[in-house]
């Protein structure tokens, strides 16, 4: 029998406790549910930006991309034979899910009144539509066949809104080619018009169409393209997978992953990672010097109780442990508490999408939860812990007390 442990139960639960340590404790209670909660909400908060605006920047373009290697860093690189020994046989590799081809062309979107500097990014039959699919706000996605070219584009809402343009549009798109003096004007049609938040990044710059269209300006063949892009399973492999690419495509062929093509978006999600440290450090030691108070309080409370124990021939490690377990169960009231109202706030916000955001300024339009079961015991754990550790020293102020004194005490 574990005898710190039993009377610890019966003489330190809420309706034993005096005047004095009674809300003293409920505060220390308090100040853990409330770290605890704020520790997980901005866990959740911070992996859901991060998941949610990287899921943007790799939906939009790729994982990987491989390109040909060009000291000259064009928006119109040299072109690429689509039949080589990766492709796409890629989509067979263990982390890779799929391949695509692509092609990028810049030009100029000129309506009656106004003209627009776009990207006119082209893409073939085998393009994963998945990302766009929700994307979409109105009108629907085209269909690229290999046989037959494509008036079909998508448009951004914020193109489509500066132009003045709707879905079942046409527009014309002029593009400068290669040994001719008159840009190239092409009539194409608005099939749909999408949204993704990322404005200045995407939405403000790109066209999405076929790429036979780029082919038959840059006079290339139907099997020749700018570049592969790749998708992978896992966003943390990508440095791993960029480098598996790299060893196994042709010399003259380079690997660029999408951490490398948007800096700045994933240097600013990396920099959240030090808001959340910084808020973890600053929780824990509310919560742990809540914890010392109530502690202290409580050994100054049962001060008569120490000394009728070291008289009884109690040594200080036993009566130090009885007080360690009262603030282990003080910490794991706490904890559940927490955990119990952050995973209900998380799970509000994830299934209503109650807190709203300007998607302009955020790239999202509400406020993302990136909720884990790991994440969560890790929390619970170093709480626990570090309140835990934190509290020894304190502890070791019962050695101090002398029985005669303390018995006198009252």
């Amino acid at each position: 029998m574990n005898t710190e442990l039993f009377i610890a139960k019966r003489i330190f639960s809420i309706r034993e406790l005096g005047n004095l340590s009674r809300p003293a404790v409920r505060v220390a209670i308090v100040s853990i549910v409330l770290s605890i909660a704020v520790m997980i909400v901005s866990v959740a908060i911070v992996t859901g930006f991060q998941k949610g605006i990287g899921d943007k920047v790799i939906g939009f373009g790729s994982h990987i991309q491989v390109s040909k290697f060009d000291s000259n860093e064009s928006l119109e690189g040299q072109p690429i034979n689509k039949k080589q020994s990766f492709y796409p046989s890629f989509d067979t590799v263990p982390g890779i899910r799929h391949i695509q081809v692509y092609a990028t062309k810049a030009g100029i979107i000129k309506t009656d009144e106004q003209m627009q500097g776009v990207i006119f990014k082209g893409i073939g039959s085998d393009y994963d539509w998945s990302f766009f699919k929700d994307k979409i706000v109105d009108g629907k996605i085209f269909t690229v066949k290999d046989s037959v070219r494509s008036q079909d584009v998508i448009i951004s809402k914020i193109l489509a809104n500066r132009l003045k343009l709707k879905t079942g549009d046409s527009l014309r798109m002029y593009f400068i080619v290669k040994d001719q003096m008159q840009p190239k004007g092409r009539k194409l049609h608005i099939s749909g018009i999408y949204e993704t938040g990322l404005d200045e990044e995407f939405d403000e710059v790109y066209v999405i169409g076929d790429i036979a269209q780029i082919q038959s300006l840059n006079k290339w063949n139907a099997n020749q393209v700018a570049g592969f892009e790749i998708l992978i399973n896992d966003f943390k492999d990508i440095d791993k997978m960029s480098e598996y690419v790299y060893k196994n495509i042709p010399y003259d062929l380079n690997v660029k992953n999408a951490k490398q093509l948007n800096p700045q978006i994933f240097d600013w999600l990396g920099l959240q990672d030090m808001n959340v440290i910084i808020i973890l450090t600053l929780m824990i030691v509310v919560a742990a010097i809540n914890m010392i108070s109530t502690l202290l309080i409580l050994i100054l409370e049962r001060t008569n109780m120490i000394g009728i124990l070291k008289a009884l021939g109690a040594k200080n490690a036993s009566i130090r442990k009885i007080f360690l377990y009262t603030s282990a169960n003080l910490i794991g009231k706490g904890l559940l508490w927490g955990n119990i109202f952050a995973i209900g706030v998380c799970l509000l916000q994830q299934k209503f999408g109650i807190i709203k955001l300007q998607q302009d300024q955020y790239y999202l339009s509400t406020v993302p939860i990136h909720l884990t079961f790991l994440s969560i015991v890790l929390l619970d754990a170093g709480t626990l812990i570090v309140c835990f550790l934190m509290l020894i020293i304190p502890s070791y102020i019962i050695t101090k007390i002398s029985p005669v004194k303390a018995i006198r005490f009252s």
